[in-house]
């Protein structure tokens, strides 16, 4: 009599995921996905208003020579309470900056479930799932749901025009009638 070979199990696949708090609110985030984490405050001075119709989560942009960052604040993303943030996630392969409360911790996600249709507006777009860490469910956001190519179109709508403005008022010197 032949015995059966021994089930082969594939090691679980782990991800490598940055706990970070919005408006108190625990996410987490892909830690591929960041490029770096800047304090808010070095962006004070390189950052530039921007104002886009019907869009109020984005109310800045960071200019890096050809490239512009867009600055999606986290709370108004998700429909939160007000927050100043105080670190920005520069997402990489995106036009995104996300303004956070803070970081909480680096650590290994090994399970990321499916949504639950109970998810079934825009919010779909925002997480690619949800993991338990710890007895608590976390949602895992989608680097590229932060603005959609709608919103995008619109940001760069107002960046073309107040770039536009601007060169037409090189010294801010016009003032209103």
């Amino acid at each position: 009599m032949r015995l059966a070979a021994p089930a082969k199990t594939t090691p679980a696949r782990t991800e490598q995921i940055v706990l970070f708090r919005v408006s108190g609110q625990l996410f987490a985030i892909s830690s591929a996905s960041v490029q770096e984490v800047r304090s808010a405050d070095s962006m004070s001075g390189a950052a530039t208003e921007i104002s886009a119709p019907g869009l109020r989560k984005v109310r800045h942009v960071l200019r890096r020579g050809d490239r512009s960052l867009f600055i999606v604040n986290g709370a108004m993303h998700f429909g939160l309470h007000a927050a100043e943030g105080a670190q920005l996630f520069v997402l990489r392969q995106t036009r995104t900056a996300l303004l956070i409360d803070g970081i909480e911790k680096m650590t290994t996600m090994s399970r990321l479930q499916a949504l639950p249709l109970s998810f079934c507006h825009e919010e779909r777009q925002w997480y690619r799932g949800l993991t338990a860490l710890d007895q608590t469910v976390v949602p895992v956001v989608h680097p590229e749901g932060f603005l959609s190519p709608e919103e995008l179109a619109l940001l760069d709508a107002a960046l073309l025009q107040a770039d536009k403005l601007a060169s037409e008022d090189p010294e801010g010197t016009s003032c209103a009638q």
